[in-house]
């Protein structure tokens, strides 16, 4: 799992290492014999992760939050039943996220799954993004058959709070973690 391309909020930061990086990840997959994913932002990032054989797609809440964004990326994935990954939108908006799938599936994408990485909040809390934990339950009990994974590195923006997290969503039956990993997280550029 890789972001190639990171949204920032700012320019001049770290922005991912862009196409390049792809053929490191296809390194990694072969070396591994891991499949592998990252994010897409926009129909040419599709296009080149296609085409170098990346295994799962993943739209990010900044994308997620955009219905035209989502309906670009659903024509461009027309007739490529990959696997796509939906990050919940920054604010907590349920039907938001529920329309990215519909307009996913609507293109012929069969095999999606949820990733909630918490919502974006002005108060002061312990997390970077606060849980809202009822949000994906939520959804859950709406379509009870699509994976759901929790993304505790953004939803606690701190290394100390990720096994209390990652542990919540093991509890309330969540199907996987997608955790943030760096060989130095004290060097990382970024996350």
């Amino acid at each position: 799992r890789a972001g190639i391309w990171k949204p920032r909020t700012r320019p001049n930061s770290f922005e991912g290492s862009g196409s390049p990086a792809l053929k490191w990840l296809k390194k990694a997959s072969k070396e591994t014999g891991l499949p592998i994913t990252c994010e897409v932002a926009n129909v040419k990032h599709v296009y080149e992760a296609l085409r170098m054989g990346v295994d799962i797609l993943w739209l990010g809440a900044r994308t997620t939050v955009n219905p035209f964004a989502v309906q670009e990326i659903a024509n461009a994935l027309v007739d490529v039943d990959i696997p796509v990954m939906v990050k919940n939108p920054i604010n907590p908006d349920l039907a938001l996220w529920i329309g990215a799938f519909e307009r996913l599936n609507g293109a012929g994408i069969t095999k999606l799954a949820a990733i909630h990485r918490g919502f974006s909040s002005h108060s002061q809390t312990r997390y970077r993004n606060i849980p809202l934990w009822e949000i994906p339950i939520e959804l859950m009990r709406r379509i009870p058959e699509m994976p759901v994974i929790c993304d505790p590195s953004h939803i606690c923006g701190r290394r100390d709070l990720l096994q209390e997290v990652s542990q919540k969503a093991m509890d309330l039956n969540f199907d996987g973690i997608m955790l943030e990993s760096h060989i130095n997280p004290a060097k990382a550029l970024s996350d």
